[in-house]
């Protein structure tokens, strides 16, 4: 029996473009989208930022040092942000499974503020009951660490949580820890697992 049911945001409950992120960040400071996603993402800074290494005025203060531009911080998070557009299909799916009284938990690699641009632009994040973010645990997938945290969030035995995520490498550490997981790659995909595991959205 399946109690709670664990997402992951990027590419299952919001798209999202790293090229419109680069390009739009770039345009503040006269770099290109590839000249920009060395600087930002090659380079590991993003990755840094998920992690929590960097907060938000700290992320600011290395893109100005990094590109010799004064930005205000709006303007950034802006830039920055504002690459994401919802899953709408899933969306009902979310309501559902709270009907019939399953817990939802998120389980994101992702800073705050991309995580906050969501919360603010899209009714998604509001459904679920519990977050885990990577830059809250300072931990990423597919460490163990932030498994380890969405644990404490489940409510459940681990047995009776189902798991999905687009990321193959991520769902297999989620099996690994004895969550039930399969691969996000579409919304009929997943109304399939979850049927599979006793569970009738339709």
């Amino acid at each position: 029996m399946i109690r709670t049911c664990l997402f992951d945001m990027g590419n299952v409950l919001v798209f999202f473009s790293h090229d419109r992120m680069c390009q739009q960040l770039g345009q503040l400071c006269g770099l290109t989208g590839p000249e920009m996603r060395h600087l930002l993402i090659d380079s590991g800074v993003q990755w840094d930022y998920e992690r929590g290494r960097l907060n938000t005025v700290q992320f600011q203060d290395w893109f100005q040092t990094a590109t010799g531009c004064q930005i205000t911080l709006p303007e950034l998070n802006r830039a920055g942000a504002d690459i994401f557009w919802l899953n709408e299909p899933i969306v009902p799916v979310l309501d559902r499974l709270k009907e019939l009284g399953i817990r939802l938990v998120l389980l994101s690699n992702t800073c705050q503020t991309h995580f906050d641009w969501i919360w603010k632009h899209f009714d998604v994040l509001q459904r679920f009951d519990a977050h885990v973010t990577s830059c809250a645990v300072r931990a990423v997938k597919p460490e163990p660490e932030i498994y380890h945290a969405v644990l404490d969030q489940i409510g459940c035995p681990v047995k009776e949580c189902f798991y999905t995520d687009d990321i193959s490498q991520y769902v297999e550490a989620g099996r690994s820890h004895g969550f039930s997981a399969e691969v996000f790659t579409d919304v009929p995909n997943l109304i399939q697992h979850l049927h599979e595991r006793g569970i009738d959205i339709l």
